[in-house]
Protein backbone atom coordinates (compact mmCIF):
# COMPACT_ATOMS: atom_id res chain seq x y z
CA UNK A 1 0.00 0.00 0.00
CA UNK A 2 1.31 3.50 -0.80
CA UNK A 3 2.71 5.72 1.93
CA UNK A 4 -0.38 7.48 3.27
CA UNK A 5 1.58 10.36 4.78
CA UNK A 6 1.26 12.28 1.52
CA UNK A 7 -2.35 12.54 0.40
CA UNK A 8 -3.66 13.43 -3.04
CA UNK A 9 -5.55 16.73 -3.40
CA UNK A 10 -8.69 16.97 -5.52
CA UNK A 11 -10.75 19.89 -6.74
CA UNK A 12 -13.60 20.05 -9.23
CA UNK A 13 -14.05 22.68 -11.90
CA UNK A 14 -17.79 23.29 -11.88
CA UNK A 15 -18.03 25.24 -15.11
CA UNK A 16 -21.64 25.50 -16.29
CA UNK A 17 -23.10 22.18 -17.44
CA UNK A 18 -19.78 20.38 -17.84
CA UNK A 19 -16.32 20.77 -19.28
CA UNK A 20 -16.96 19.09 -22.61
CA UNK A 21 -17.68 21.84 -25.09
CA UNK A 22 -20.99 20.21 -26.14
CA UNK A 23 -21.98 18.93 -22.67
CA UNK A 24 -25.28 20.80 -22.75
CA UNK A 25 -26.47 18.52 -25.58
CA UNK A 26 -26.08 15.35 -23.50
CA UNK A 27 -29.54 13.87 -22.77
CA UNK A 28 -28.81 13.55 -19.03
CA UNK A 29 -27.91 17.23 -18.61
CA UNK A 30 -30.73 19.42 -17.23
CA UNK A 31 -31.74 21.92 -19.90
CA UNK A 32 -32.17 24.67 -17.29
CA UNK A 33 -28.96 23.87 -15.43
CA UNK A 34 -27.10 27.08 -16.23
CA UNK A 35 -27.67 29.37 -14.52
CA UNK A 36 -29.70 27.52 -11.89
CA UNK A 37 -28.81 27.66 -8.20
CA UNK A 38 -30.23 24.18 -7.53
CA UNK A 39 -27.88 22.71 -10.14
CA UNK A 40 -24.87 24.45 -8.58
CA UNK A 41 -25.86 23.40 -5.06
CA UNK A 42 -26.09 19.77 -6.20
CA UNK A 43 -22.60 19.89 -7.72
CA UNK A 44 -21.09 21.46 -4.58
CA UNK A 45 -22.81 19.00 -2.28
CA UNK A 46 -21.63 16.08 -4.42
CA UNK A 47 -18.08 17.41 -4.15
CA UNK A 48 -18.46 17.58 -0.39
CA UNK A 49 -19.85 14.03 -0.33
CA UNK A 50 -16.64 12.95 -2.08
CA UNK A 51 -14.53 14.82 0.51
CA UNK A 52 -12.94 16.94 -2.23
CA UNK A 53 -10.79 19.88 -1.25
CA UNK A 54 -12.55 22.54 -3.31
CA UNK A 55 -15.00 23.53 -5.99
CA UNK A 56 -13.53 25.92 -8.53
CA UNK A 57 -15.32 28.47 -10.69
CA UNK A 58 -13.33 29.51 -13.74
CA UNK A 59 -14.59 32.83 -15.03
CA UNK A 60 -14.21 35.59 -17.58
CA UNK A 61 -15.45 39.17 -17.43
CA UNK A 62 -17.59 38.82 -20.52
CA UNK A 63 -18.36 36.34 -23.27
CA UNK A 64 -14.91 35.35 -24.48
CA UNK A 65 -15.49 32.60 -27.05
CA UNK A 66 -14.65 33.59 -30.61
CA UNK A 67 -17.26 33.65 -33.35
CA UNK A 68 -14.71 32.21 -35.81
CA UNK A 69 -15.98 30.69 -38.00
CA UNK A 70 -19.24 32.70 -37.95
CA UNK A 71 -22.06 30.90 -36.16
CA UNK A 72 -19.81 29.31 -33.52
CA UNK A 73 -20.52 31.67 -30.63
CA UNK A 74 -24.18 30.81 -30.18
CA UNK A 75 -23.26 27.15 -29.54
CA UNK A 76 -21.39 27.76 -26.26
CA UNK A 77 -23.56 27.14 -23.18
CA UNK A 78 -21.13 28.79 -20.74
CA UNK A 79 -21.83 32.16 -22.32
CA UNK A 80 -24.57 32.37 -19.68
CA UNK A 81 -23.33 31.83 -16.13
CA UNK A 82 -23.31 33.27 -12.62
CA UNK A 83 -20.85 35.86 -11.37
CA UNK A 84 -18.64 33.61 -9.22
CA UNK A 85 -18.40 35.49 -5.90
CA UNK A 86 -22.18 35.82 -5.78
CA UNK A 87 -22.62 32.11 -6.47
CA UNK A 88 -19.99 30.98 -3.96
CA UNK A 89 -21.55 33.15 -1.26
CA UNK A 90 -24.80 31.27 -1.84
CA UNK A 91 -23.00 27.90 -1.88
CA UNK A 92 -21.34 28.72 1.43
CA UNK A 93 -24.80 28.49 3.00
CA UNK A 94 -25.51 25.09 1.41
CA UNK A 95 -22.20 23.39 2.32
CA UNK A 96 -20.05 22.96 5.42
CA UNK A 97 -16.58 21.77 4.41
CA UNK A 98 -15.82 22.20 0.72
CA UNK A 99 -13.38 24.95 -0.30
CA UNK A 100 -14.87 27.71 -2.47
CA UNK A 101 -12.54 29.05 -5.16
CA UNK A 102 -13.29 31.70 -7.77
CA UNK A 103 -11.43 33.44 -10.56
CA UNK A 104 -11.13 37.21 -10.42
CA UNK A 105 -9.04 39.18 -12.90
CA UNK A 106 -6.22 41.52 -11.91
CA UNK A 107 -6.48 43.36 -15.24
CA UNK A 108 -10.02 44.68 -14.86
CA UNK A 109 -10.46 44.98 -11.08
CA UNK A 110 -8.96 46.94 -8.19
CA UNK A 111 -7.04 45.37 -5.28
CA UNK A 112 -9.28 46.85 -2.59
CA UNK A 113 -12.40 45.34 -4.17
CA UNK A 114 -10.80 41.91 -4.53
CA UNK A 115 -9.41 41.91 -0.99
CA UNK A 116 -12.80 42.84 0.44
CA UNK A 117 -14.78 40.35 -1.67
CA UNK A 118 -12.63 37.35 -0.77
CA UNK A 119 -12.32 38.39 2.87
CA UNK A 120 -16.12 38.56 3.00
CA UNK A 121 -16.40 35.12 1.38
CA UNK A 122 -13.90 33.72 3.86
CA UNK A 123 -15.99 35.02 6.78
CA UNK A 124 -19.27 33.87 5.25
CA UNK A 125 -17.93 30.34 4.70
CA UNK A 126 -15.99 29.98 7.94
CA UNK A 127 -12.61 29.96 6.25
CA UNK A 128 -13.11 28.23 2.90
CA UNK A 129 -12.33 30.96 0.34
CA UNK A 130 -9.72 30.87 -2.40
CA UNK A 131 -8.81 33.38 -5.12
CA UNK A 132 -7.66 32.18 -8.55
CA UNK A 133 -5.49 34.95 -9.97
CA UNK A 134 -5.77 35.56 -13.73
CA UNK A 135 -4.77 38.42 -16.01
CA UNK A 136 -7.58 37.97 -18.63
CA UNK A 137 -6.60 37.32 -22.21
CA UNK A 138 -9.32 38.04 -24.77
CA UNK A 139 -10.18 41.26 -26.62
CA UNK A 140 -13.86 40.57 -25.92
CA UNK A 141 -13.19 41.07 -22.20
CA UNK A 142 -11.00 44.12 -22.82
CA UNK A 143 -13.78 45.82 -24.78
CA UNK A 144 -15.98 45.75 -21.68
CA UNK A 145 -13.43 47.93 -19.84
CA UNK A 146 -12.51 50.79 -22.17
CA UNK A 147 -9.81 48.89 -24.08
CA UNK A 148 -9.83 48.02 -27.76
CA UNK A 149 -7.79 44.88 -27.17
CA UNK A 150 -6.01 43.00 -24.41
CA UNK A 151 -3.24 44.98 -22.69
CA UNK A 152 0.14 43.59 -23.62
CA UNK A 153 1.73 40.69 -21.79
CA UNK A 154 4.30 42.64 -19.75
CA UNK A 155 1.74 45.22 -18.68
CA UNK A 156 -0.72 42.52 -17.53
CA UNK A 157 1.83 40.57 -15.51
CA UNK A 158 3.51 43.64 -14.06
CA UNK A 159 0.11 44.77 -12.81
CA UNK A 160 -0.74 41.28 -11.53
CA UNK A 161 2.46 40.97 -9.47
CA UNK A 162 1.83 44.23 -7.63
CA UNK A 163 -1.91 43.55 -7.41
CA UNK A 164 -1.47 40.28 -5.51
CA UNK A 165 0.90 41.88 -3.02
CA UNK A 166 -1.50 44.75 -2.37
CA UNK A 167 -4.39 42.35 -1.78
CA UNK A 168 -2.32 40.29 0.65
CA UNK A 169 -1.21 43.46 2.39
CA UNK A 170 -4.82 44.56 2.81
CA UNK A 171 -5.73 41.16 4.30
CA UNK A 172 -3.04 41.79 6.92
CA UNK A 173 -4.23 45.25 8.01
CA UNK A 174 -6.28 43.84 10.90
CA UNK A 175 -4.72 41.60 13.54
CA UNK A 176 -6.58 38.71 15.13
CA UNK A 177 -6.83 40.76 18.33
CA UNK A 178 -8.26 43.90 16.71
CA UNK A 179 -11.98 43.46 17.43
CA UNK A 180 -12.53 43.72 21.19
CA UNK A 181 -16.18 44.88 21.44
CA UNK A 182 -15.53 46.34 24.90
CA UNK A 183 -18.92 47.26 26.34
CA UNK A 184 -17.44 49.19 29.26
CA UNK A 185 -15.23 51.54 27.27
CA UNK A 186 -17.33 51.61 24.12
CA UNK A 187 -14.35 50.67 21.96
CA UNK A 188 -15.35 48.21 19.25
CA UNK A 189 -11.80 47.66 18.01
CA UNK A 190 -8.32 48.30 19.29
CA UNK A 191 -6.91 50.95 16.99
CA UNK A 192 -3.34 49.80 17.69
CA UNK A 193 -4.20 46.45 16.08
CA UNK A 194 -5.47 47.99 12.80
CA UNK A 195 -2.86 49.43 10.47
CA UNK A 196 -3.11 51.25 7.14
CA UNK A 197 -1.26 49.67 4.23
CA UNK A 198 0.00 52.95 2.73
CA UNK A 199 1.03 51.23 -0.48
CA UNK A 200 2.65 53.45 -3.09
CA UNK A 201 3.78 51.42 -6.08
CA UNK A 202 4.31 51.84 -9.82
CA UNK A 203 0.69 50.92 -10.58
CA UNK A 204 -1.34 51.29 -7.38
CA UNK A 205 -1.75 53.77 -4.56
CA UNK A 206 -3.78 52.13 -1.79
CA UNK A 207 -4.02 53.53 1.73
CA UNK A 208 -6.11 50.88 3.51
CA UNK A 209 -6.99 49.40 5.86
CA UNK A 210 -9.65 47.15 4.42
CA UNK A 211 -13.00 47.55 6.22
CA UNK A 212 -13.18 43.87 7.22
CA UNK A 213 -11.65 42.08 10.21
CA UNK A 214 -8.93 39.45 9.76
CA UNK A 215 -10.03 36.37 7.84
CA UNK A 216 -10.70 33.02 9.56
CA UNK A 217 -7.86 31.57 7.45
CA UNK A 218 -5.62 34.56 8.13
CA UNK A 219 -5.57 34.97 4.36
CA UNK A 220 -7.71 33.20 1.75
CA UNK A 221 -5.83 30.64 -0.35
CA UNK A 222 -4.23 32.07 -3.51
CA UNK A 223 -4.29 30.00 -6.70
CA UNK A 224 -2.75 30.67 -10.10
CA UNK A 225 -2.49 29.02 -13.51
CA UNK A 226 -0.01 31.02 -15.55
CA UNK A 227 1.89 28.99 -18.14
CA UNK A 228 4.14 31.75 -19.48
CA UNK A 229 7.52 32.69 -18.02
CA UNK A 230 6.15 35.59 -15.97
CA UNK A 231 3.01 33.62 -15.12
CA UNK A 232 5.10 30.79 -13.69
CA UNK A 233 7.21 33.26 -11.73
CA UNK A 234 4.07 34.86 -10.31
CA UNK A 235 2.78 31.42 -9.30
CA UNK A 236 6.10 30.36 -7.79
CA UNK A 237 6.35 33.56 -5.76
CA UNK A 238 2.76 34.00 -4.58
CA UNK A 239 0.50 30.96 -5.10
CA UNK A 240 -0.54 28.27 -2.65
CA UNK A 241 -2.02 26.15 -5.46
CA UNK A 242 -1.05 26.06 -9.13
CA UNK A 243 -3.35 24.73 -11.86
CA UNK A 244 -1.46 23.29 -14.83
CA UNK A 245 -2.35 22.46 -18.43
CA UNK A 246 -0.73 19.23 -19.62
CA UNK A 247 -1.37 16.47 -22.16
CA UNK A 248 1.42 13.98 -21.44
CA UNK A 249 3.00 12.32 -18.38
CA UNK A 250 6.61 13.23 -19.14
CA UNK A 251 5.56 16.78 -20.03
CA UNK A 252 3.66 16.99 -16.73
CA UNK A 253 6.58 15.62 -14.72
CA UNK A 254 8.98 18.13 -16.27
CA UNK A 255 6.55 21.01 -15.64
CA UNK A 256 6.03 19.87 -12.03
CA UNK A 257 9.75 19.67 -11.37
CA UNK A 258 10.35 23.03 -13.04
CA UNK A 259 7.66 24.78 -11.01
CA UNK A 260 8.90 23.32 -7.74
CA UNK A 261 12.42 24.53 -8.55
CA UNK A 262 11.06 28.03 -9.24
CA UNK A 263 9.33 27.95 -5.86
CA UNK A 264 12.64 27.05 -4.24
CA UNK A 265 14.41 29.92 -6.01
CA UNK A 266 11.91 32.35 -4.48
CA UNK A 267 12.91 31.11 -1.03
CA UNK A 268 9.77 29.08 -0.45
CA UNK A 269 9.28 25.45 0.54
CA UNK A 270 8.31 23.52 -2.64
CA UNK A 271 6.07 21.26 -0.57
CA UNK A 272 3.98 24.29 0.42
CA UNK A 273 2.74 24.71 -3.18
CA UNK A 274 0.20 22.23 -4.52
CA UNK A 275 0.31 21.49 -8.27
CA UNK A 276 -2.99 20.31 -9.78
CA UNK A 277 -3.09 19.37 -13.49
CA UNK A 278 -6.52 19.62 -15.09
CA UNK A 279 -8.05 16.29 -16.13
CA UNK A 280 -11.34 15.23 -17.69
CA UNK A 281 -12.06 11.62 -16.66
CA UNK A 282 -14.35 9.71 -19.05
CA UNK A 283 -15.46 6.65 -17.09
CA UNK A 284 -16.98 3.37 -18.25
CA UNK A 285 -17.40 -0.13 -16.85
CA UNK A 286 -14.54 -1.05 -19.19
CA UNK A 287 -11.95 0.94 -21.11
CA UNK A 288 -13.84 0.18 -24.33
CA UNK A 289 -17.12 1.44 -22.87
CA UNK A 290 -15.38 4.65 -21.77
CA UNK A 291 -14.13 5.21 -25.32
CA UNK A 292 -17.70 4.74 -26.55
CA UNK A 293 -18.86 7.40 -24.08
CA UNK A 294 -16.23 9.81 -25.40
CA UNK A 295 -17.20 9.07 -29.01
CA UNK A 296 -20.84 9.82 -28.17
CA UNK A 297 -19.85 13.15 -26.64
CA UNK A 298 -17.70 14.00 -29.63
CA UNK A 299 -20.70 13.33 -31.85
CA UNK A 300 -22.40 16.36 -30.27
CA UNK A 301 -19.58 18.68 -31.37
CA UNK A 302 -20.22 20.89 -34.37
CA UNK A 303 -17.12 21.72 -36.41
CA UNK A 304 -17.74 25.45 -35.95
CA UNK A 305 -17.51 25.31 -32.15
CA UNK A 306 -14.51 22.97 -32.31
CA UNK A 307 -12.68 25.39 -34.57
CA UNK A 308 -13.68 28.35 -32.41
CA UNK A 309 -12.35 26.67 -29.26
CA UNK A 310 -9.04 25.79 -30.90
CA UNK A 311 -8.76 29.32 -32.32
CA UNK A 312 -9.25 30.71 -28.82
CA UNK A 313 -6.60 28.43 -27.33
CA UNK A 314 -4.03 29.15 -30.05
CA UNK A 315 -4.86 32.85 -30.40
CA UNK A 316 -5.43 32.78 -34.17
CA UNK A 317 -8.25 31.96 -36.59
CA UNK A 318 -7.61 28.29 -37.41
CA UNK A 319 -10.39 28.09 -40.02
CA UNK A 320 -8.10 29.74 -42.58
CA UNK A 321 -5.74 26.73 -42.59
CA UNK A 322 -6.33 23.30 -44.25
CA UNK A 323 -7.98 21.21 -41.55
CA UNK A 324 -6.51 17.91 -42.70
CA UNK A 325 -3.06 19.33 -43.27
CA UNK A 326 -0.20 19.53 -40.78
CA UNK A 327 -0.32 21.89 -37.85
CA UNK A 328 1.31 25.17 -38.94
CA UNK A 329 4.21 26.73 -37.07
CA UNK A 330 2.47 29.26 -34.85
CA UNK A 331 3.98 31.66 -32.33
CA UNK A 332 2.74 31.61 -28.75
CA UNK A 333 -0.15 34.08 -28.55
CA UNK A 334 -0.58 37.15 -26.38
CA UNK A 335 -3.17 35.13 -24.47
CA UNK A 336 -2.72 31.76 -22.73
CA UNK A 337 0.77 30.37 -23.26
CA UNK A 338 -0.01 27.21 -21.26
CA UNK A 339 -2.83 25.97 -23.48
CA UNK A 340 -1.08 26.88 -26.73
CA UNK A 341 2.21 25.28 -25.69
CA UNK A 342 0.57 22.03 -24.52
CA UNK A 343 -1.68 21.66 -27.56
CA UNK A 344 0.98 22.48 -30.14
CA UNK A 345 3.42 20.08 -28.48
CA UNK A 346 0.78 17.34 -28.43
CA UNK A 347 -0.01 17.95 -32.10
CA UNK A 348 3.63 17.76 -33.18
CA UNK A 349 4.43 14.80 -30.92
CA UNK A 350 1.52 12.70 -32.20
CA UNK A 351 1.58 14.02 -35.79
CA UNK A 352 -1.99 15.34 -35.54
CA UNK A 353 -3.85 17.33 -38.15
CA UNK A 354 -5.69 20.51 -37.22
CA UNK A 355 -8.93 18.53 -37.36
CA UNK A 356 -7.51 16.05 -34.83
CA UNK A 357 -6.38 18.91 -32.64
CA UNK A 358 -9.73 20.72 -32.65
CA UNK A 359 -11.49 17.48 -31.73
CA UNK A 360 -9.05 17.05 -28.86
CA UNK A 361 -9.59 20.64 -27.75
CA UNK A 362 -13.37 20.36 -27.95
CA UNK A 363 -13.33 17.33 -25.64
CA UNK A 364 -11.90 19.16 -22.62
CA UNK A 365 -11.30 22.76 -23.78
CA UNK A 366 -7.61 21.99 -24.20
CA UNK A 367 -7.09 19.96 -21.03
CA UNK A 368 -6.05 16.32 -20.62
CA UNK A 369 -8.72 13.68 -21.35
CA UNK A 370 -8.32 10.43 -19.39
CA UNK A 371 -10.56 7.67 -20.71
CA UNK A 372 -11.10 4.28 -19.04
CA UNK A 373 -12.61 2.14 -16.31
CA UNK A 374 -12.51 3.15 -12.65
CA UNK A 375 -9.43 0.94 -12.28
CA UNK A 376 -7.68 2.52 -15.26
CA UNK A 377 -8.48 6.05 -14.11
CA UNK A 378 -7.24 5.33 -10.57
CA UNK A 379 -4.09 3.59 -11.87
CA UNK A 380 -3.20 6.61 -14.00
CA UNK A 381 -3.88 9.20 -11.31
CA UNK A 382 -1.85 7.14 -8.85
CA UNK A 383 1.10 6.94 -11.27
CA UNK A 384 1.12 10.70 -11.85
CA UNK A 385 0.81 11.39 -8.12
CA UNK A 386 3.51 8.97 -6.93
CA UNK A 387 5.98 9.53 -9.77
CA UNK A 388 6.38 13.29 -9.56
CA UNK A 389 3.88 14.72 -12.04
CA UNK A 390 1.18 16.06 -9.68
CA UNK A 391 0.15 16.69 -6.08
CA UNK A 392 -3.44 15.96 -7.07
CA UNK A 393 -5.86 16.96 -9.80
CA UNK A 394 -8.40 19.56 -10.80
CA UNK A 395 -11.19 17.29 -12.04
CA UNK A 396 -13.19 18.57 -15.01
CA UNK A 397 -16.28 16.39 -15.44
CA UNK A 398 -17.49 16.12 -19.02
CA UNK A 399 -21.05 16.82 -17.90
CA UNK A 400 -23.03 17.42 -14.73
CA UNK A 401 -24.37 15.75 -12.76
CA UNK A 402 -23.81 12.23 -14.16
CA UNK A 403 -20.10 12.27 -15.05
CA UNK A 404 -19.22 13.86 -11.72
CA UNK A 405 -21.33 11.35 -9.80
CA UNK A 406 -19.40 8.56 -11.53
CA UNK A 407 -16.09 10.05 -10.39
CA UNK A 408 -17.20 10.64 -6.79
CA UNK A 409 -18.95 7.27 -6.42
CA UNK A 410 -16.38 5.21 -8.36
CA UNK A 411 -12.90 6.72 -8.57
CA UNK A 412 -12.78 8.44 -5.16
CA UNK A 413 -13.58 5.22 -3.20
CA UNK A 414 -10.89 3.40 -5.21
CA UNK A 415 -8.33 6.08 -4.35
CA UNK A 416 -9.41 5.85 -0.71
CA UNK A 417 -9.02 2.05 -0.79
CA UNK A 418 -5.45 2.52 -2.00
CA UNK A 419 -4.67 4.92 0.85
CA UNK A 420 -4.19 7.84 -1.53
CA UNK A 421 -7.13 9.99 -0.48
CA UNK A 422 -8.89 11.01 2.73
CA UNK A 423 -12.04 9.27 3.94
CA UNK A 424 -13.13 12.20 6.12
CA UNK A 425 -12.38 15.88 6.52
CA UNK A 426 -9.97 16.52 9.39
CA UNK A 427 -10.28 20.30 9.44
CA UNK A 428 -12.77 23.06 8.70
CA UNK A 429 -10.92 25.44 6.37
CA UNK A 430 -9.53 25.20 2.85
CA UNK A 431 -6.06 25.66 4.31
CA UNK A 432 -6.72 22.66 6.56
CA UNK A 433 -7.72 20.53 3.57
CA UNK A 434 -4.58 21.51 1.66
CA UNK A 435 -2.24 21.10 4.63
CA UNK A 436 -1.36 24.81 4.67
CA UNK A 437 -0.54 26.69 7.84
CA UNK A 438 -2.42 29.83 8.84
CA UNK A 439 -0.12 32.71 7.82
CA UNK A 440 1.13 35.18 10.39
CA UNK A 441 0.71 38.86 9.66
CA UNK A 442 3.60 40.09 7.54
CA UNK A 443 5.20 43.50 7.38
CA UNK A 444 3.09 45.53 4.88
CA UNK A 445 6.14 47.61 3.88
CA UNK A 446 8.01 44.40 3.18
CA UNK A 447 5.17 43.41 0.89
CA UNK A 448 5.39 46.76 -0.89
CA UNK A 449 9.14 46.45 -1.43
CA UNK A 450 8.78 42.89 -2.70
CA UNK A 451 6.01 44.05 -5.01
CA UNK A 452 8.19 46.78 -6.54
CA UNK A 453 11.00 44.28 -7.16
CA UNK A 454 8.63 41.73 -8.71
CA UNK A 455 6.97 44.30 -10.97
CA UNK A 456 10.26 45.65 -12.33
Amino acid sequence: MPNTKRQMKLGVSMIGLGYHVAAWRHPDVPADGSPNIRHSVEVAQTAERGKLDMVFLADAVGIREYDEPPGALCRFSNSSRFEPITLLAALSMATQHIGLVATLSTTYAEPFHVARQFASLDHLSGGRAGWNVVTSVTPMEAQNFNYETTPDYDKRYGRAAEFVDVVRGLWDCWSDKAIIADLKTGRFFDESEVKPLNHEGPRFSVKGPINMGRCPQGQPVVLQAGGSERGQNLAARTADVVFSVVQDFEEARAAYSGLKERVRRFGRDPDSVTVLPGVMPIIGKTDAEARDVLNTLQGYVDSTEGLAMLSARLGTDISKYPLDGPIPDLPLPNTSHGFARALLAKGKRDNLSLRDLYNLTAAARGHWVLCGSVQTIADTLEKWFLEGAADGFNVMPAWFPGAFDEFVDGVVPELQRRGLYRKAYTGTTLRDHLGLSRPAIGDPMGVVQQSKAAAS
